[in-house]
């Protein structure tokens, strides 16, 4: 598991395996949230068998798998809502968590200045300065 925090409840990584729920959970991450499609995966990496591992271990675990086609408005409110009912620490993955990242920065346009997502999000290692056009206009639309 190679966790990136964004914030004290928001950590994103890249494919995890059920090999590292134990590490997840021992790092007291209460959620998982799969944001990677099971077709990119093979049978081991997708969604179902994540779940019963994670549930398994007493954690919450949501699927919301993610893809350019499929980053709406609706999703990005989703997301927000499950990281910010779940009962601590959430934990997002996809191939990289980039997607998680972004997903978690359009949400989080016009609450937090661009300039603190973008530094946050550079500072867990994902350059997401192509975003910064949307999200400031996310941000005008907000204010």
């Amino acid at each position: 598991m190679d966790a990136r925090t964004l914030t004290p409840r928001y950590s994103v990584s890249p494919q995890i395996s059920v090999e590292d729920v134990p590490a997840i959970a021992a790092a007291g991450f209460t959620t998982v949230i799969c944001n990677r499609p099971d077709a990119e995966v093979p049978p081991s990496h997708q969604a179902a068998a994540l779940r019963a591992a994670v549930e398994a271990a007493g954690l919450t675990f949501h699927e919301l798998p993610l893809t350019h086609q499929t980053m709406t408005a609706e999703n990005v409110a989703r997301q927000r809502e499950l990281y910010e009912n779940a009962t601590g620490p959430v934990l997002a993955y996809c191939a990289s968590g980039t997607r998680c990242s972004v997903v978690w920065s359009l949400g989080q346009a016009g609450d937090l200045g661009v300039d603190t997502i973008m530094h946050v999000t550079q500072e867990a290692g994902y350059d997401l300065s192509g975003l910064r056009p949307t999200l400031d206009a996310l941000a005008q639309n907000k204010a």
